[in-house]
């Protein structure tokens, strides 16, 4: 067994993404025993074994301290380690996004808050003396919302199948799922509350307070954040090569700093090299430009790799401290 564990999607869209991302990343996997199989390599990270189990497998084997970092929703982790007690998202990943809601039938004209949804559920145990039944697989992140915006007259249902499909098969009033563009809840005559939603939800490179983080696991880990930091932080700028003007490197050196750039190089006669802010790269040449009125080169990197790493110390210093 490697001293650093990485485990991934294995099946679906999130799988898909996740080897996009990774992909992107310069660090490609291969997958052992094929499609089904359930172990991957990175070529580029010998060092690190990757394992392939589902979202919710990867959750828990995070919180048991199976498995060191994993890519999962951060639906998923927070209903297997409420609190994240024993998790810790260290990286959102900008895929798999989706909000965690709390829905009623659109039939429901006068429920469009959860104050009202509390009212519904309140007028409903009294007419028929039963609390009011919401579907979910989010059973811990149901009870604390519920709970905490006053909602007493409800009782959870646990949803073993199409959870949108509850109310109108009759085995719940309402519900609370997963959505990302509505339209499945559209097609069941569903609707989210105003003040519905519970958690806005994407993947997360998360890592477990629980596992082994011997040298050879932090290590593994700090290589891994370097090269996704890179990625991520190239993807954000743009070299600028600018010829100095007369009165040399220095005014522009001041004034890019001034815009938020980055010194990459200045050699005496070269061509200075700044690391701008991709947003700000119109901005940032005509504010160079006017100082001379030279031509600037705009170029993408394909990594941009810094020290320290503040993922990593950030993931170090959650670890040390429990928080």
């Amino acid at each position: 067994m490697s001293d650093f564990v990485l485990a991934l999607p294995s099946k679906g869209r999130l799988q898909e993404q996740a080897y996009a991302y990774f992909a992107d990343c310069g660090l490609p996997l291969s997958q052992e025993g094929g499609a089904r199989g359930y172990a991957a390599r990175i070529a580029a990270l010998p060092e690190v074994e990757v394992r392939m189990l589902s979202a919710g497998e990867i959750a828990r084997a995070l919180r048991n301290g199976e498995i060191h970092v994993g890519v999962t929703g951060e639906d998923v982790l927070r209903e297997a380690d409420p609190g994240l007690a024993r998790s810790i998202p260290v990286k959102p990943l900008g895929f798999g996004r989706a909000d965690l809601v709390l829905a009623a039938p659109q039939s429901w004209l006068d429920v469009v808050s959860v104050a009202d949804f509390a009212e519904a559920a309140a007028l409903h145990r009294a007419r028929t003396g039963e609390r009011l039944r919401v579907a979910t697989k989010y059973l811990v992140q149901a009870q604390a919302f519920l709970d905490a915006r006053g909602v007493a007259d409800y009782r959870l249902v646990e949803s073993l199948g199409a959870t949108e499909a509850a109310p109108a098969n009759g085995a719940a009033e309402a519900i609370i799922d997963i959505t990302t563009t509505g339209a499945t809840l559209t097609a069941n005559h569903l609707r989210p509350l105003s003040d519905g939603v519970i958690l806005r939800s994407q993947a997360q490179l998360a890592a477990s307070r629980a596992a082994n983080w011997n040298e050879g696991a932090l290590a593994g880990f700090a290589r891994l954040l370097d090269v996704v930091e890179a990625r991520g932080r190239a993807k954000a700028h743009r070299l600028l090569r600018v010829a100095p003007g007369p009165e040399g490197a220095e005014p522009m050196i001041a004034r890019a700093n001034e815009l938020g750039c980055k010194l990459a190089s200045a050699a005496e006669g070269a061509l200075l090299e700044l690391y701008c802010p991709a947003e700000k790269v119109f901005t940032v040449c005509a504010a160079l430009q006017s100082l001379f009125g030279g031509a600037i080169g705009v170029f993408e990197a394909d990594f941009l790799f810094e020290r320290p790493n503040h993922a990593f110390q950030a993931f170090t210093a959650a670890l040390s401290t429990g928080t």
